[in-house]
């Protein structure tokens, strides 16, 4: 994303008065220019040490389960439904209640997740920092979370602020008559804005008229024109303008076409893990409540957060016509309200969007927007001057699930049965704040088993009653070299369980054993673990028929079948290691699977595997696999070291998707040697590019011509990258061996573990055992 200032000039200016020796200090406290302008192409290697202990202020032991257990829901709940109704004078409340603006901005931090990826959502409430506190739809959303500020500062540490901003959205529904759905806690408060999410490829413009911070063409994001049959964006993206949450609210372009915003809509949510009827609802039940703000001009408001100046302590977009706030708030352009009772859950938002005809009008800031033809249609009071009506209010977004043919079935569906659209929009709240949470055993509180398993969390059977004793393992283990499967295959079949992981919605991972079912089981790079699949399956039976009946589950075979491989490897090389194995996976179903998400997790890149799609430069034009394996090992939480070395392992233990031997760089392909890191930085090798692709590479003996040893892009990154050399370097000398075997064994069995949620917990730091 680019900056305000897209010069590349030099600048060390600041404003007053410099300290003493001040001139020597411009990189620290001017406006130096980074290592991204001067190097654009450069591998941001330090993203994967974001957001780490250092950090954060609660350190690597604070408990946040434990400490949210000592809540007493009930009494938080009362205390939030109190303060939505206690207006205060430097923010007054429309119509006297909170409640409106809260689910907005409950509603914003949610949004922005997005199914490709996994990335955005509320969990981490990332709405505090820039970049997305400071879009232009996020507007006021920094006065919404001041107003709970008091709240926060009354529960401490044991409420982190996506808990209390999700549950605020709850009680604001509640309090205006929609009875929810449930409420899980457990979300982890980031402490650092996230600067290695890509949210879409334009650039700042601050001269741009339409406000000063909306970022200006949408066309790079999209493929094709609005209403072509190739129309989509482009992934992993979701919103249709980066400084939107979803759409723009006036059509595309602010061109107020129905039609055309119903297609962008359609894309969006889509793209955000929602079907027709949950975006219908989710829509028509937002827009029950509340209003639209619109009284003063984007161009006279003032600069959001992170450009206010500092005396404005955090707060952005000053207005500075009237008192600012109540009747001259201005958010996003547009001014009024959907239903004659905007703090009370009915039906008459598809009540008047259906029953009369709209006409485009502008709002005092000069909005595009929707006012009836009838001068009988109902009327909405003023949020803040007694006694003043005012007409309804619809958006281009709005009447765009009038003229569809799919969403207005669904609202008529709603219109005729207001029972069904109550529950419809509890159910697509709830998703909609839970969605980035994961499986719903991370969820904490009382109000968790109000809700029922849903698809879209991925859920798992109970485990058994028993659990697998160190006899167990050691037979199972026996069992497994005993069939003749290689290193590489056991090794690589794990692995390919445990790939699908990403931190960012806490979705994949080994446990449930998905790998042995449809979609992941189809998948091209996953072809090679069918066979050691159906093996493992015979060890499976013939130990339940000689354990007097007790199981042993797939998921559980699986890596431990891998943990064995890699103790065989370190054997091989030399160092009699044990990799730790934590029992208690278990086996899901074809039923419990939805087949179109899971598809989501198949994988673009992967470099580990030495895979890249066929799809690739479709889904990310221009970037390069490197990039795309920096960003896996993001998701998979991984620090550099422990990418450097998880990667050296996987290539010398043989585990190219397709059994190639490029960037295998050993001759001893299983055992688990520095060998790959040894050749990689060997100073006698000449590397260059097989074809003008550059992506495959040969390495050859200067003196002879000889080819030694064939890499990708993804095996050269860590000879090629600074930080990345260094660390291999830290391996690849005569007294690396045994520390890398170690380093190997942690982040296999970290990985290994990621998903195993029922026995982390909500720890966010640290290596785990497998």
């Amino acid at each position: 994303m680019g900056t305000d200032d897209q010069t590349n000039t030099c600048s060390f200016h600041m404003s007053g008065a410099l300290p003493a020796g001040g001139d020597h200090l411009g990189g620290t406290f001017g406006q130096s220019p980074t290592l991204d302008s001067w190097y654009p192409q450069r591998l941001r290697v330090e993203l994967l040490h974001r957001n780490g202990v250092d950090a954060d202020p609660l350190g690597a032991d604070f408990d946040y389960a434990a400490a949210f257990a000592t809540i007493d829901l009930m009494t938080l709940k009362s205390d939030i439904k109190r303060l939505l109704t206690t207006s205060v004078d430097w923010w007054p409340a429309d119509y006297g209640n909170y409640g409106p603006q809260m689910i907005r901005m409950a509603w914003h931090a949610a949004g922005t997740y997005r199914i490709a990826d996994g990335r955005g959502g509320a969990g981490t409430a990332m709405q505090r920092f820039a970049p997305i506190g400071s879009w232009w739809d996020n507007g006021n959303t920094d006065k919404s979370r001041r107003l709970l500020q008091p709240i926060k500062h009354q529960y401490g540490n044991a409420l982190s602020w996506a808990d209390l901003m999700v549950l605020t959205g709850n009680c604001s529904l509640e309090l205006m008559g929609l009875p929810t759905y449930g409420f899980g806690g457990g979300r982890l408060d980031a402490w650092e804005p996230d600067d290695g999410t890509w949210w879409g490829p334009e650039v700042w413009n601050p001269h741009a008229v339409a406000s000063p911070d909306e970022m200006v063409s949408r066309d790079e994001r999209w493929h094709g024109q609005n209403g072509d049959a190739g129309y989509d964006l482009q992934s992993p993206l979701a919103a249709s303008h980066q400084a939107l949450i979803y759409v723009n609210p006036e059509g595309p372009y602010s061109n107020g076409d129905p039609l055309g915003s119903a297609r962008d809509i359609r894309i969006t949510f889509t793209r955000m893990a929602m079907n027709d009827e949950e975006t219908v609802a989710l829509i028509a039940g937002g827009h029950a409540f509340g209003k639209s703000h619109g009284q003063v001009p984007a161009s006279d408001i003032g600069p959001s957060p992170e450009k206010a100046p500092i005396e404005s302590m955090g707060l952005g977009w000053h207005n500075p016509v009237g008192t600012g706030s109540a009747e001259h708030t201005s958010t996003n352009g547009i001014e009024g309200s959907w239903t004659p009772n905007p703090t009370q859950w009915d039906n008459t938002y598809l009540e008047n969007l259906f029953a009369y005809d709209y006409e485009q009008t502008k709002s005092p800031a000069g909005a595009l927007q929707w006012t009836p033809t009838d001068s009988e249609a109902p009327k909405t009071p003023d949020a803040h001057v007694p006694g003043q009506m005012n007409p309804l209010m619809m958006m281009t977004s709005d009447i765009a699930l009038k003229v569809d043919p799919e969403y207005r079935a669904i609202c008529e569906r709603f219109l005729a049965d207001f029972d069904l659209f109550t529950l419809a929009f509890s159910k697509a709240w709830y998703k909609l704040t839970h969605r980035d949470m994961g499986p719903k055993h991370r969820y904490l509180g009382p109000e968790v088993t109000i809700a029922d398993d849903l698809l879209w969390q991925d859920p798992l059977p109970d485990a058994a009653g028993y659990s697998l004793d160190e006899a167990d393992v050691a037979a199972l283990k026996e069992a497994v070299l005993a069939t003749g499967l290689s290193v590489s295959d056991l090794v690589y079949t794990a692995f390919s369980a445990a790939s699908t992981y990403r931190d960012s919605d806490k979705r994949g991972g080994a446990n449930g054993a998905r790998l042995a079912l449809s979609p992941q089981k189809d998948w091209a790079v996953n072809r090679r673990t069918v066979p050691v699949i159906d093996a493992l399956r015979n060890v499976q039976a013939a130990f339940t028929a000689t354990s007097g009946g007790r199981e042993v589950s797939l998921a559980d075979l699986i890596v431990l079948a891998g943990s064995a491989a890699v103790e065989q490897a370190a054997r091989a090389a030399g160092s009699d290691a044990s990799v730790p194995f934590t029992p208690g996976r278990v086996d899901t179903t074809q039923e419990l699977t939805d087949i179109e998400m899971f598809e989501w997790l198949r994988p673009i890149a992967d470099g580990f595997r030495n895979f890249v799609s066929e799809r690739f430069e479709e889904f990310a034009p221009g970037v390069a696999p490197e990039a795309a394996f920096l960003d896996k090992a993001n998701l998979f939480t991984l620090t550099a070291p422990e990418w450097t070395v998880l990667h050296a392992g996987l290539r010398v233990l043989g585990s190219n998707w397709d059994g190639s031997d490029v960037g295998v760089l050993t001759d001893h392909v299983g055992a688990l040697t520095t060998d790959f890191l040894v050749n990689l930085t060997d100073t006698d090798l000449i590397w260059t590019k097989d074809d003008e692709t550059a992506m495959t590479f040969t390495g050859r003996v200067p003196a002879t011509g000889e080819a030694r040893w064939r890499a990708s892009r993804n095996d050269l990154v860590f000879g090629s990258n600074a930080q990345l050399r260094s660390i291999a370097d830290a391996y690849a000398g005569s007294d690396g061996q045994e520390r890398f075997v170690r380093a190997f064994i942690r982040v296999w069995s970290k990985v290994m573990m990621l998903d195993r949620y029922d026995v982390n917990g909500h720890k966010r730091y640290g290596a785990m055992a497998a």
